[in-house]
């Protein structure tokens, strides 16, 4: 038979397409062609795809040889194809049983001995195949486990064409532990990392050794963290350089409940694309951290880039939180850039061959200082910023993007009491952590028969008719509203922090003073709060609205 057909996946972002892989031998002179919208990486197949039958002792057929990658309107790119072109050649040259790679799903990129490396996007390759039908899927060993995560596949992972020939023919199976060309041992088997994986594995293990704790006194900016954290709520820390505003952030992700298998399977797909899986952690089971330099450019922060669109840092974060230090040092372009990703908790990547959809529901963290030398106070007093660049460096965070964010909280310097006095007994990262993994519950038990789960995603319609608070509730947040010093926008995300607050203090109604203590956490001023039941925040116990409802 001089026809034989096999399967792979195109991946376009964090979807992918099925593509059948098709192999036909005519008479003729020989000839390899590779039809089907191939980009540049995928037509140098015909040379590595042949370099690694021969190398793997297999002969190449000297006939005409057309590949077509079906359907030919998607396009494709990247080297996850070859494994399946060499299958469906040495199918339709009669050393492969065309039926027997028919129903298999393969991806690899082949090296010139005939070794079989990992590729990126594995994850939703096979999520794809799964969605297609498709149970028998063939990758390399390295991707194994993460292609495993997939429930009802069967995964075999190879080294070698020339392991997949043998299991294929049912011949002995070679020992492919060390260089076939060398003798020595290969290196790549005993565990590859694609570029970034190890820097990742570091930053999560940093993750990991951070406390709550290690903050001094910052009692009104750990509240704003653990409301945040409860409600999925975006962040804004402004004050002078070494406050704290770092170290409140980086604890931020510790705070965050664990991730579901849904979402686990969701971030581990997008770092898959991107290349930063570690292969000994295939699964990602808690909240991403991601902190860019203020340098990236926009494909870096959102996503894109030359050739194949990949992830940026707001895909990245994804189910986490995205930390933009020194944020008004970004670009304006870039953080007006976030605006879109904010309210719809994904990007849209448009370019001329079509348009890249990419999961973008993360929790935005910025900090920034009052100037650009640090040192701006309301009497100036050691600032030499003139009042046209402090109004110039505090304008780069437009009002748009700032009135998406819920908290906007005032980080104080430290004082020396809090810094150098005895060891303080401020809660841990734990305890913190177990009061907000409650206040969720108690929101995904209020919105079970709906599709969100943090106050944060719930629309401004619904918390306004669905969940009405009691008379008077919102009386504050009205005025404000009135006299025009609120947005629509605004005093939609005042009810969402509102009912976090409650949920925080175990009630089943935000009341007056918790759309009070909402609209302090949005707008600084303490507008209808007492100053002393804000500022006279305990070390311990929970981060709740002081005081009964007036």
């Amino acid at each position: 038979m001089a026809f034989a057909r096999t399967c792979s996946v195109a991946l376009n972002g964090v979807d992918g397409v099925v593509v059948e892989v098709q192999a036909d031998l005519e008479p003729g002179v020989a000839a390899f062609a590779l039809v089907g919208l191939p980009d540049k990486s995928l037509t140098e197949a015909r040379d590595r795809v042949r370099a690694a039958v021969v190398n793997s002792g297999e002969s190449w057929p000297q006939r005409k040889l057309t590949v077509g990658l079906s359907p030919a309107s998607v396009p494709k790119s990247g080297s996850g194809f070859d494994l399946a072109v060499a299958c469906a050649v040495l199918a339709a040259a009669e050393r492969l049983d065309p039926a027997g790679i028919a129903d298999l799903l393969i991806i690899g990129e082949l090296g010139l001995d005939g070794r079989v490396r990992p590729v990126r996007g594995v994850l939703p390759s096979v999520l794809a195949a799964a969605d297609a039908g498709y149970r028998q899927i063939v990758v390399a060993q390295q991707t194994a486990a993460e292609a495993a995560l997939v429930p009802g596949v069967s995964v075999l992972g190879v080294r070698s064409l020339r392991q997949l020939i043998a299991m294929l023919t049912g011949a002995p199976m070679p020992d492919e532990s060390d260089d076939p060309v060398s003798g020595r041992r290969d290196p790549s088997m005993a565990g590859l990392r694609l570029p970034g994986a190890g820097i990742r594995a570091l930053a999560a293990e940093k993750a990991a050794q951070l406390d709550l704790s290690d903050v001094a006194g910052q009692y009104e900016a750990r509240h704003a963290l653990e409301i945040a954290a409860a409600g999925g709520h975006h962040l804004y820390l402004k004050g002078p350089p070494g406050a704290g505003k770092t170290m409140l952030a980086e604890r931020l992700p510790a705070l965050l409940p664990p991730l579901t298998q849904l979402e686990a399977l969701e971030v581990t797909a997008v770092h898959s694309v991107a290349g930063l899986l570690p292969v000994d952690r295939p699964l990602i089971d808690s909240p991403p951290y991601y902190a860019p330099h203020h340098s990236a450019t926009m494909p870096a922060i959102v996503g894109g880039g030359s050739g194949l669109p990949r992830p940026g840092a707001v895909s990245l974060a994804h189910r986490g939180v995205l930390f933009l230090d020194e944020a008004p040092e970004f670009s304006v372009r870039v953080l007006d850039a976030l605006r879109q990703p904010l309210e719809s908790g994904e990007v849209m990547i448009a370019r001329s061959a079509g348009t890249l959809r990419l999961p973008a529901r993360f929790q935005l963290c910025l900090a920034a200082n009052p100037c650009p030398c640090g040192r701006h106070s309301r009497r100036g007093e050691g600032c030499e910023c003139t009042p046209s660049m402090v109004n110039r460096y505090q304008a780069r965070l437009s009002g748009p993007l700032l009135d998406r964010v819920d908290l906007q909280v005032q980080v104080a310097p430290v004082t020396r009491a809090e810094l150098m006095g005895p060891e303080c007994s401020a809660e841990s990262t734990a305890v913190v952590a177990a009061r907000v993994l409650a206040a969720r519950e108690r929101a995904a038990a209020r919105f079970a028969d709906t599709p969100w789960r943090t106050n944060a995603e719930v629309p401004g319609h619904a918390l306004r008719t669905r969940w009405r608070l009691g008379p008077g509730a919102l009386a504050d947040a009205e005025c404000e509203l009135e006299r025009g010093l609120l947005t629509a926008r605004g005093l939609d995300r005042v009810l969402r922090v509102a009912w976090t607050v409650a949920d925080l203090a175990g009630r089943d109604q935000p009341g007056r003073l918790d759309v009070r203590t909402a609209l302090v956490l949005r707008t600084g001023v303490q507008r209808g709060l007492p100053a002393a039941a804000w500022t006279a925040r305990p070390r311990h116990g929970p981060a709740t609205a002081p005081g009964p409802d007036p």
